[in-house]
């Protein structure tokens, strides 16, 4: 792994939110998505007994696994876009595999998973909404850790390399671009998806634009590595029910 240093200047403090992985959560006055900051306690502990990196405090990967971290809670939790305090809400992107970038408004109103997931035999994000995708897959895997592995570049533009991962705990229920309903039976299996991405930065450390690299049906493709998924029609008369 490269050695970087923050390359910040001393005198710009560094944000909570880069400092530790759920700094946001004490907002206590932002809007959120459930009337109240969501629990994370079983992902955290997950993150700790089956990670593979470990960084040293205060490094640069730290910072940007924090920050992700935050930007993550914000991106799925927080429902005023004011309130998030990890972007540029004015000039924040966020594109895919060079698809055309998105805006934070955009993000805020499809939710992270229908942001990042192309559509495919088991899912589109043109026939989920917000709250249906975010139930898919957290049922699916209760505790879905993400870690910074390598970064190659400090700020401005901060570029690294990412796992993220969770055991398949439940059933997998979505809809495909088909328009069927798509079910994968649990098989505890540890699904395990790694990707690139490029943070651009501004001076309080803020994101204006990230864009990742990765190939979301991989998650797939780990879910049903036989091909053994059942679809039915949206009127249930295939071999399971809708949401």
């Amino acid at each position: 792994m490269a050695d970087h240093s923050t390359d910040a200047s001393p005198s710009l403090a560094i944000p909570d939110y880069m400092k530790h992985p759920d700094a946001v959560l004490k907002d206590v006055n932002a809007q959120w998505r459930n009337t109240q900051p969501p629990d994370y306690t079983k992902t955290r502990m997950f993150f700790k007994e089956t990670k593979q990196s470990k960084h040293e405090a205060g490094s640069l990967p730290e910072l940007v696994e924090n920050l992700v971290k935050n930007w993550e809670i914000e991106a799925s939790f927080k429902t005023r876009l004011s309130d998030w305090r990890t972007i540029d809400p004015e000039t924040f992107t966020f594109a895919v595999n060079d698809s055309e970038p998105c805006s934070a408004e955009h993000m805020l109103r499809v939710g992270t998973y229908n942001a990042i997931i192309s559509p495919c035999e088991y899912y589109d994000p043109v026939n989920s909404d917000f709250a249906a995708s975010h139930k898919t897959f957290k049922r699916m895997m209760p505790a879905f850790a993400w870690e910074v592995l390598e970064v190659h570049s400090g700020p401005p533009v901060v570029s690294f390399k990412w796992r993220h991962w969770g055991e398949m705990k439940n059933d997998y229920v979505g809809r495909n671009s088909a328009g069927e309903y798509v079910t994968v039976k649990a098989n505890g299996q540890l699904i395990d998806i790694k990707g690139v991405t490029v943070a651009h930065l501004n001076s309080e450390f803020q994101v204006t634009e990230l864009k990742t690299w990765f190939d979301s049906n991989e998650m797939f493709k780990q879910m049903d590595p036989n091909g053994v998924a059942i679809r039915g029609d949206s009127d249930g008369k295939g071999d399971l029910a809708p949401f």
